[in-house]
C-alpha cells in the first residue's frame, strides 16, 4: 500500500525503527525483513545537533587517518548527517572557527572535498560511474587469485565488519578497501564502489564515487597504492594478530601500472549548476522531501514550519539498489523524528506516481533524481540550495584546480 505509518521517533525505545523497516520497507533492502538491523548512528535531527555541538577537532591534523584504536581517530563522524541534510556544509564550517589554525584548516578541506564531489555530480551527473581520466590500473606482473577483500586478512576483515555492522569507516580505510579491490586485485571498481555503497550510512553517488575514483587512479592518474605498511602505521594490532603475519600478500607495494587515457566527460573550465540563487514561485501545499533534504534547516521545509511535508521511499530505485536496512533505519528515524515537530506523509511507490498533481515546495538539489522527477512534477516553488562554495565557471579537473578559485 502507497501510504505508509509515519516511523515511530527515534526515542521511542529499542528496536522500534528496525521493525518498522523490517514490516514496511525489509523486501526492498540487501538482507531482507529478517536480517534488517540498525548501524552505528542515530538518524535524525535530535541527533545530528547532538554531534554537531559536541563537535572538536582539536587534533584533527594529527589524527585524521588513525584506524585503532577507534579511541585514537580524529574522524569527526559528521558524515551521515551531512549526507541527508540534517547537517549543512556552511553550519559545519562556522562550528570550528575556533579550532586551533592547523586543525581547522585540514579540517575544512574536508568540508570542501565534499562540496567539490557535489559540484562535480552536478556537472557530469551519472558520468561519475564511469572512469573520468584513465581506465583503471592493470594489475602489472602480480596475479591476485581469491576474493578482493579476503577475510583470512586481519586488515580486511576488521574493515568490512566494521562496514557491514556500523555502516561508516574512517576515510583511510575507504581507501584501503578501494585500492585493495582494484589497485591490488584488479576487480572492477564500479562493483566494488557499489559493495561499499549498499552499507554506507553516509553513501552517495557523489561522494563515494568520485572517492574510488581518486583512490584507484580513475579520476586522478594516480592510484594510492595499500600495502602493510599503512595498517602497521594506522590499526598494528591488525597485523600482529593477523593469521598471515608471516606471508602477508600486501606486504609490498603493489606491482600496478597507469591505465590509459579515458574521453571522459568534460572536466575542463565550465559552468557548474547552481539551482536557483533565490526562491522561486511560492504558494506550495506541502514540502517534498529527499533523501537530501530530511533537517530542519532545508530551506523548503525552513520557510514555512507549519507547512506539511511528504517523503517517498521510492521503490522502484530501491529494488534495483538492494542497500543494506541499515540505511532505511537510518533514514526512518529521520522521518520519525521529523514527525514529531511537523505533520508528514510517508509513501512507498513510484516518486512521479504517488505526488502527481500536488503543489509542492522543494530545495533544488545538485543530483540528477532530483532533476528527473521535478521535472515530472513540477513544484511550484523551489528553494536554493544551501551551498558552501556557490558553483559557477570553473574546471573540476583537480580539487587544487578548483579550489583556486573559491571564495571561503
Amino acid at each position: 500500500m502507497p501510504l505508509l505509518p509515519a516511523p515511530p521517533p527515534p526515542h521511542r525505545h529499542a528496536g522500534a525503527a528496525e521493525a518498522w523497516g523490517a514490516e514496511h520497507l525489509g523486501d526492498l533492502t540487501l538482507e531482507g525483513p529478517d536480517g534488517v538491523v540498525a548501524g552505528g548512528f542515530r538518524g535524525g535531527q535530535a541527533a545530528a545537533d547532538a554531534a554537531l555541538a559536541g563537535l572538536d577537532v582539536a587534533g584533527y591534523a594529527r589524527r585524521r587517518s588513525q584506524v585503532l584504536p577507534p579511541s585514537a581517530r580524529g574522524a569527526s563522524r559528521m558524515s551521515p548527517y551531512l549526507r541527508h541534510g540534517l547537517l549543512t556544509l556552511p553550519a559545519v564550517w562556522s562550528a570550528v572557527r575556533s579550532a586551533p589554525q592547523q586543525d581547522r584548516s585540514r579540517y575544512r578541506d574536508e568540508l570542501l572535498w565534499a562540496e567539490y564531489a557535489r559540484h562535480l555530480y552536478a556537472r557530469v551527473g551519472t558520468a561519475n560511474g564511469q572512469a573520468l581520466r584513465r581506465e583503471q590500473p592493470s594489475a602489472g606482473a602480480a596475479v591476485w587469485t581469491g576474493e578482493p577483500w579476503p577475510q583470512e586478512m586481519a586488515c580486511m576483515a576488521a574493515v568490512t565488519d566494521e562496514l557491514h555492522r556500523d555502516g561508516w569507516l574512517v576515510n583511510q580505510t575507504r581507501m584501503w578497501l578501494a585500492s585493495q579491490w582494484t589497485v591490488r586485485a584488479g576487480a572492477d571498481w564500479r562493483v566494488g564502489e557499489q559493495e561499499m555503497y549498499a552499507h554506507l550510512l553516509d553513501g552517495s553517488r557523489a561522494s563515494n564515487r568520485l572517492g574510488w575514483q581518486w583512490t584507484t587512479g580513475t579520476g586522478s592518474g594516480k592510484a594510492y597504492g595499500f600495502s602493510r605498511w599503512q595498517v602497521e602505521k594506522r590499526a598494528p594490532s591488525l597485523c600482529r594478530r593477523c593469521p598471515l603475519a608471516d606471508r602477508c600478500p600486501v606486504q609490498e607495494w603493489p606491482d600496478a601500472q597507469p591505465g590509459p587515457a579515458v574521453d571522459g566527460p568534460d572536466l575542463g573550465r565550465g559552468p557548474v549548476p547552481a539551482g536557483p540563487a533565490e526562491v522561486e514561485g511560492g504558494g506550495a501545499e506541502e514540502v517534498w522531501l529527499t533523501a537530501e533534504s530530511l533537517g530542519d534547516d532545508d530551506p523548503a521545509l525552513a520557510s514555512d514550519p507549519d507547512r506539511p511535508a511528504v517523503f517517498v521511499f521510492d521503490e522502484p530505485l530501491l529494488r534495483r539498489l538492494r542497500l543494506s536496512g541499515k540505511r532505511l533505519v537510518f533514514l526512518a528515524e529521520c522521518l520519525g523524528d521529523l514527525a514529531e515537530r511537523r505533520p508528514l506523509e510517508v509513501r512507498r511507490g513510484s516518486v512521479a506516481d504517488e505526488l502527481a498533481g500536488r503543489s509542492l515546495a522543494a530545495t533544488w538539489t545538485p543530483v540528477p533524481g532530483w532533476a528527473r522527477r521535478s521535472a515530472q512534477l513540477r513544484p511550484v516553488e523551489v528553494h536554493p540550495w544551501p551551498w558552501l562554495a556557490r558553483p559557477r565557471t570553473a574546471t573540476l579537473r583537480s580539487f587544487s584546480g578548483w579550489r583556486k578559485d573559491l571564495k571561503v
